[in-house]
């Protein structure tokens, strides 16, 4: 089928309004997702007892939904975005306090959900929808007096933090007080309360070292290895230094074979052993085109809510990769978070798939005369999507 711009179908209207240098970025990162996990994965089945190609089936199964809902979420205007996730955002905070009584306890962390024989991390489908809602709510409290939006937005993150403070999961926390932040900043906080938030991070820091064991022991390790066990660390940063600039080739690295999450969190090390440095760079050089290309689009945009979304998606992308990548060289303690549409993980795939479709569907070429209706907050408030 060819389509031109005479179709008004709505195949063809998405096909000619949507970013495709940035689409074809997020599908080369797809597809290298799973290459990488046809490398990596065999190792760790074959070592729980179970097919060699389970872990890779399994995100090749993914995949096609992650791709679809790509898709759907980038069909969203601006307003339907907003609906769509606060009905995310009210489900998975929902599911993560159900997850607090039901969920099973694994390594000390209660954040998983059983469902049909898939495990679910309802705050991993929370995280894009609390961007677009904080986002939504910096927007509004800069020209709208009769809501409190700057209260609401403190009230969700306090929410969604505690949260993932009680499951633990301090990586997310953090991970969501960055890009929390960085939208706060962005709405025009002034130094005062810079200075007030970066103190409670350290503050909350403090505590989680103080009073919970394995934060401790993760950054006592990192700041004297000889303080615990840092075998993953170690292989990791083995995998760089065997694989040289170019790789050992295809299926020939061997750390993978006694990395124990060398499919998840350490697949970047991986991709270092077999393909070398040079392709861990065009990685890094991947992601650094997509959240920058994100990023400067935020920076034309002239409608707020627009303008946050897109920029709170791009660092909740680029952070998370930049996380990842840095635990994996040894330059932050480890912390069990994927790489985007890299690592084995099907919540995380689904979760950053509706991210980067969202923030597609907000980049989209919209006509001027409509996009007032698209920004409008309610029913009484006045429309905006005409001068857009």
């Amino acid at each position: 089928m060819r389509l031109n711009r005479a179709d008004r179908s709505l195949l063809s209207d998405w096909w000619f309004t949507i970013d495709r240098l940035f689409l074809s970025a997020l599908l080369l990162l797809i597809i290298g997702g799973l290459v990488l996990s046809l490398a990596a994965s065999p190792p760790v089945a074959t070592r729980l007892g179970l097919d060699p190609f389970h872990f890779f089936k399994r995100h090749l199964l993914l995949t096609v939904p992650a791709c679809l809902v790509l898709f759907a979420a980038s069909l969203l205007s601006p307003r339907q975005v907003r609906r769509f996730c606060l009905a995310l955002t009210g489900v998975g905070l929902a599911l993560m306090a159900v997850t607090l009584v039901v969920g099973p306890e694994i390594k000390g962390a209660t954040r998983w959900l059983q469902i049909a024989g898939f495990s679910l991390q309802a705050s991993e489908l929370v995280k894009p929808g609390f961007v677009v809602l904080s986002a939504w709510l910096f927007s509004e409290s800069q020209h709208r007096s009769d809501v409190p939006c700057l209260h609401l937005a403190i009230l969700l993150y306090a929410v969604f933090v505690g949260l993932l403070v009680l499951q633990p999961d301090f990586g997310q926390a953090f991970l969501a007080t960055m890009v929390w932040g960085g939208l706060f900043f962005m709405a025009g906080l002034s130094l005062v309360w810079v200075a007030a938030l970066g103190g409670l991070a350290l503050a909350g820091l403090v505590v989680a070292y103080l009073t919970v064991s394995h934060v401790a022991d993760r950054i006592d390790r990192f700041i004297d290895p000889a303080a615990g066990d840092t075998y993953q660390i170690d292989r990791a940063l083995q995998s760089f230094i065997q694989g040289g600039w170019f790789g050992r080739g295809p299926g020939e690295g061997t750390v993978k074979q006694v990395l124990p999450d060398s499919h998840a969190d350490f697949i970047f090390a991986v991709a270092a052993e077999e393909y070398g440095l040079l392709a861990c760079l065009l990685l890094v050089a991947l992601f650094a085109f997509i959240a920058l290309r994100g990023l400067r689009y935020a920076l034309g945009e002239t409608d707020g809510f627009i303008r946050y979304a897109v920029a709170g998606l791009m660092m909740l992308f680029g952070l998370q990769a930049l996380i990842n990548m840095a635990v994996n060289v040894g330059l932050l303690p480890a912390k069990g978070m994927t790489l985007p549409f890299i690592s084995y993980g099907g919540t995380s795939l689904l979760s950053m798939a509706i991210a980067m479709g969202l923030a597609l569907g907000l980049m989209r070429r919209r006509p001027r005369m409509r996009r007032a209706e698209v920004s409008a907050v309610g029913e009484g408030a006045p429309s905006r999507e005409l001068e857009a």
